[in-house]
């Protein structure tokens, strides 16, 4: 317990100094000036590696099989394994009659399929036929939520499938759909993260709500569907889709709210809601937020974004205007370094030695 306590104190204490480097960088254009950023844009250049890297990583091969995944083993002319159904285990590890205990790190169903013909030739019979099947996967989810017909969770099956695949398996776009689609990458995800997404609910009750952990660590990509086909960029339409995938279709007139705050998400906007009351909708900030550094994002009709530092003390004190949000914007907030060293004390205690004290938050 103290060590895994320590790691997220050395953790927290990390995170920090890369707060203050982002901080830097944004208070350089002066808290009264957009900052616009180049046509095509971060988030095209991040789809465009995103789209090479998985391209290169090929269509053809299996998908590894993964923990709490259900196989199927058949073969013909051995009782013991006629139909027999077994679930890989947290290490990977699947036991099988006759062919015994086996790793499936790594393997696809065609690379487990040999690995159990070898075994059994070796020993007990001439030329098996072996056939893997995944009845039930639970290693190969991407999630599609929000504005969707069918939200949920959906399998894989091959490297082929794309996001756009997802989308139409999810029913596709309802009529109150955002033009924008966020786009939360596997891996950009921590392993746990991933986790608490596609095991928290079920998949006909996935919501925003399970999103929080990755809206609090990670920026989601802003996919503008009909600028890519428009501009020549229809190519990433095709981007594969990969396990951990998490895709969401935001409400148009919807704002969303990202970083240190209660419930992360995207919020329906209401006459007149302002940056604090968009802060508000999302249950106000957390501890460690730096409130003098927020971010408003707004992305033009034409896919250039535009980012604006806002202060919330300022705000309060009457000393700057409190913004309107407008449908598509993003409000980013982030960490200060000193904040986040006091919240990482704070939850080192808590871990260490189980004592709990309220941290205040700002609505």
């Amino acid at each position: 317990m103290a060590a895994k306590a320590s790691i997220v104190f050395f953790l927290l204490l990390w995170l920090a100094s890369c707060s203050t480097a982002h901080h830097d960088r944004l208070s350089q254009g002066g808290d009264a000036i957009w900052v616009t950023e180049s046509i095509p844009g971060r988030d095209l250049d991040r789809l465009a590696r995103l789209w090479q890297q998985r391209r290169l990583e090929g269509a053809n091969t299996d998908y590894a099989l993964g923990p709490g995944d259900l196989l199927q083993v058949s073969v013909p002319g051995l009782e013991d394994l006629k139909d027999f159904s077994v679930r890989v285990s947290e290490e990977r590890m699947i036991a099988l009659p006759y062919a015994g205990t086996l790793n499936v790190t790594g393997l696809g169903e065609r690379g487990l399929r040999e690995e159990i013909r070898q075994r059994l030739q070796k020993d007990f019979m001439h030329h098996p036929q072996v056939t893997v099947l995944v009845k039930e996967s639970r290693s190969r989810q991407i999630a599609v939520v929000g504005a969707v017909n069918k939200p949920g969770l959906f399998d894989l099956a091959s490297r082929g499938e794309t996001i756009f695949n997802m989308i139409s398996y999810a029913g596709g776009l309802r009529n109150d759909a955002a033009e924008r689609i966020l786009f939360i990458p596997a891996e950009s995800l921590e392993r746990e993260q991933s986790k608490d997404i596609f095991t928290s609910l079920p998949s006909h009750l996935v919501r925003q709500e399970a999103l929080a952990p990755a809206l609090k660590a990670v920026e989601p990509i802003v996919i503008n569907v009909d600028r890519l086909a428009r501009g020549g960029d229809e190519l990433y339409l095709s981007l594969p889709a990969r396990p951990g995938d998490v895709v969401m279709v935001p409400i148009g007139g919807e704002v969303l709210i990202q970083g240190w705050v209660q419930k992360p998400g995207g919020y329906r906007i209401t006459a007149g809601m302002t940056v604090l009351g968009a802060i508000a909708a999302a249950g106000g900030v957390m501890f460690p937020a730096d409130l003098a550094a927020v971010r408003l994002i707004r992305t033009e009709k034409v896919g250039s974004k535009m980012s604006k530092v806002i202060d919330l003390e300022a705000i309060q004190r009457g000393e700057e205007p409190d913004l309107r949000v407008e449908p598509g914007d993003i409000v980013d907030v982030g960490a200060s370094a000193a904040r986040l060293i006091g919240y990482g004390v704070y939850q080192f205690f808590v871990n260490k030695f189980n004592v709990g004290a309220s941290v205040p938050i700002f609505k």
